[in-house]
């Protein structure tokens, strides 16, 4: 008798198991563990994106203007006069030390190489391919000068883009005995054309 119990328990047992194998499992749907992780390195290559452009823009804007206040001074040219800027942009030379035309910001843009910046008009002073100075609105490669001292302690500003194809002698920033700016391939480093001395304000 206890035995047949005990057999339509463990018979009842078995069917009960094989109905609840039988039913039919719900989908769960399972989360893919790399999907958040691409959205978020997504996310974080935009981000990188964006800071590398933006950067490359400031990079930009430097290159095209010194951005840097520079030294406020007075250059007296061995000549006897100090350079100056006039208001419609032309260089010469002027005995008066005390006009706001002559003051100039002398801005460090490299080693030993710096950009000259009339502070009454803001322009920069240049020179072209033939020599010749002009003043420009923007700063580019033709208002760099390399700036030097001479042997007399005086310093010379040449150049940094142009020379002398043959020669390769600098071409320098001068004025002549009458206080006119001169071509600078026919400025000579030894003249006093060549020769400034900066007198920083105090």
């Amino acid at each position: 008798m206890a035995a047949a119990i005990a057999s339509g328990l463990i018979r009842q047992k078995r069917q009960a198991r094989e109905q609840h194998l039988e039913r039919p499992q719900p989908n769960r749907r399972r989360k893919s563990p790399n999907k958040n992780k691409g959205l978020c390195n997504g996310n974080l290559v935009d981000i990188f994106s964006k800071v590398r452009i933006f950067g490359l823009r400031k990079r930009r804007l430097r290159r095209q203007d010194p951005q840097l206040k520079g030294i406020v001074t007075r250059l007296y040219c061995r000549q006897g006069y100090y350079l100056q800027m006039n208001p419609d942009g032309s260089l010469d030379g002027t005995k008066d030390d005390s006009s706001n035309s002559s003051l100039f910001n002398l801005i460090p843009v490299g080693l030993r190489v710096v950009a000259i910046q009339s502070v009454k008009t803001g322009l920069y002073i240049a020179m072209n391919g033939e020599g010749h100075l002009y003043t420009s609105e923007l700063f580019t490669a033709e208002c760099k000068f390399k700036e030097s001292v001479f042997e007399n302690y005086y310093v010379i500003y040449s150049s940094m883009l142009y020379r002398q194809q043959e020669s390769g002698r600098a071409w320098f920033l001068g004025l002549n005995k009458d206080g006119q700016a001169m071509k600078g391939n026919r400025v000579k480093k030894t003249k006093p054309a060549a020769h400034f001395l900066p007198k920083p304000l105090e």
